[in-house]
């Protein structure tokens, strides 16, 4: 384990860097460029100087399971113990009064985005993106809530936001709209990564998610007083925007964008951002949160999560779950357990239950769902299609899955899809024994490196294949044996000799086989 006594954006770096997971890039580069470099590496890439700009950028810092376990310190599948734990046991956030973002402070009229790098990632990207603001909002009954949510550029001091899928954030601006006022919020942007996980977990109403972020982080998460909203920031941010959802509603186009999917998406109809305050560190370093793969890998242990707790309140008995990258860490689910009868149908309706999963599979707990070469061998020797294939039609829907077919433009809500799960345990009404794996005869007890050595021949014993035979049928007396356990019992002979006397044995009709493949004497 990783001992972590730093929990800052910037320490993050640090040990990125020490790491060996981050490329700093001292040369002077046009913004228009980030997007391309950060997808051309598999590390984690800071620009020190962007043409026109006096903020560094970086991006790439979760674009990978051992980036996302060096944010949280410990191993990727750990992960999502970590968060289970932090919402079990969150610690509450501290409101401080003091932060370096405000070391240069713009408010209303002087607010221009254009003063921060704002990159386009995708070639067709409708306009610069936002990508890693951690967004707050407070509800007079719900109290404070943080997510992540993309933001469009649109002019010196409005964005666009994207709130078109179900979330806690889309519940408070319907909220205000009903009582026909604005709904202030904070955009938290280079913030740790346990900051972001806690804020995309899709945490059940009236929770705040910070909170959540201090249970996992051991200690409390600060917080800072807005200055032109009433809305609180995280006090160690890079960079943080305050403004309003302005009560006019849902109108204006917003898109398109690439999106986890790794395809882009469309047009959707959204709500803007009136930006009021932009508060920096001097200077400051601009996360570029590159899609797909930082959104994948921090999706994953917060679905995973997910899993676990709906199966725990099924009563099934888990031992692994999987969120597979191939199906952009949302969609797909994968799930060993400790089967009793009926547990393969239960454990699927619990995962199918949870909102944007589309595909299930459950299997045994001796199968390794990491490892696909396993996983398909349980769906082939396993599945029945006729007893084992669950499908739910009409089920709540992710917009963004290209196959659904298109209800009209900009049109996100009301969206059904088919779900699917797989029952790859072993059949109820199979023997057990049809499922036993191969295993190799002193595997355990002999290594190659052994034999590449010099090593002298043994001397193999004369026994006389008279008293070999008789050693055989004594050997098969107390119990039945595999002709391997035989030559476990016998390996001080050799084996062409205890061949011999084997097949001898059988040519007169001493030896038979029982129903389970062991031999044993016929006289027993």
């Amino acid at each position: 384990m990783i001992n972590l006594t730093k929990k800052g954006f910037r320490d993050f770096l640090e040990i990125l860097e020490t790491n060996e997971e981050l490329l700093r890039v001292k040369s002077e580069v046009d913004l228009r460029y980030v997007s391309a470099i950060i997808n051309q590496t598999e590390k984690a890439v800071l620009f020190e100087q962007v043409t026109g700009y006096d903020i560094s950028v970086v991006g790439g810092i979760i674009g990978s399971r051992r980036r996302l376990a060096l944010a949280v310190g410990d191993e990727f599948q750990k992960i999502t113990h970590q968060l289970r734990k932090a919402l079990e046991r969150p610690i509450p956030s501290v409101n401080v009064d003091e932060s370096p973002i405000d070391e240069m402070l713009m408010i209303n009229e002087e607010v221009d985005l254009t003063e921060l790098p704002i990159p386009v990632f995708a070639s067709r990207d409708g306009a610069p993106y936002i990508t890693s603001g951690v967004i707050m909002a407070r509800d007079p009954e719900h109290g404070l809530n943080a997510g992540m949510y993309r933001l469009m550029f649109r002019e010196q001091n409005l964005v666009g936001i994207d709130i078109v899928t179900p979330n806690n954030l889309n519940i408070f601006y319907k909220r205000a709209l009903e009582r026909k006022v604005p709904l202030e919020v904070s955009i938290s942007m280079g913030t740790h990564p346990i900051e972001m996980i806690a804020a995309t977990y899709k945490a059940s109403i009236g929770i705040n998610e910070m909170d959540v972020a201090g249970g996992m982080h051991g200690e409390p998460v600060k917080l800072l007083p807005g200055k032109t909203v009433k809305v609180e920031c995280l006090a160690d941010a890079e960079i943080v925007l305050e403004g309003f959802l302005a009560p006019d509603g849902s109108t204006f186009p917003e898109g398109r964008f690439g999106e986890f999917s790794r395809l882009m998406g469309g047009i959707h109809i959204n709500p803007n951002i009136r930006i009021t305050a932009i508060r920096r560190r001097r200077d400051a370093i601009f996360y570029a949160l590159s899609m797909p793969w930082e959104n994948i890998w921090m999706g994953a242990p917060i679905f995973e999560a997910a899993a676990w707790r709906v199966l725990g309140e099924a009563g099934v008995e888990a031992t692994a779950v999987h969120l597979t990258p191939g199906g952009c860490c949302h969609w797909h689910v994968i799930a060993s357990i400790k089967k009793k009868p009926g547990d393969g149908k239960n454990a699927l309706a619990a995962l199918l239950s949870i909102a944007d999963i589309k595909h299930a599979v459950v299997t045994d707990s001796d199968i390794d769902i990491f490892d696909t070469v396993e996983l398909e061998w349980a769906i082939a020797t396993r599945v029945q299609a006729d007893k084992d294939v669950v499908i739910l039609s009409r089920a709540r829907a992710k917009p963004l899955d290209p196959s659904i077919p298109p209800v009209g433009h900009g049109i996100t809500t009301a969206v059904t899809t088919a779900k699917m799960g797989l029952d790859a345990t072993i059949p109820e009404d199979v023997p057990n024994n049809r499922y036993e794996r191969i295993t190799y005869p002193f595997f355990d007890k002999v290594r190659l490196e052994d034999f590449l050595k010099e090593i002298p021949a043994r001397d193999i014993p004369r026994t006389s294949l008279e008293k070999l035979q008789e050693k055989i049928l004594a050997s098969l007396r107390p119990q039945p044996l595999y002709f391997a356990e035989m030559l476990e019992v016998l390996s001080e002979e050799g084996y062409r000799e205890i061949v011999q006397a084997f097949g001898s044995l059988n040519n007169r009709g001493s030896l038979i086989l029982d129903d389970t493949g062991r031999w044993k004497p016929t006289e027993a």
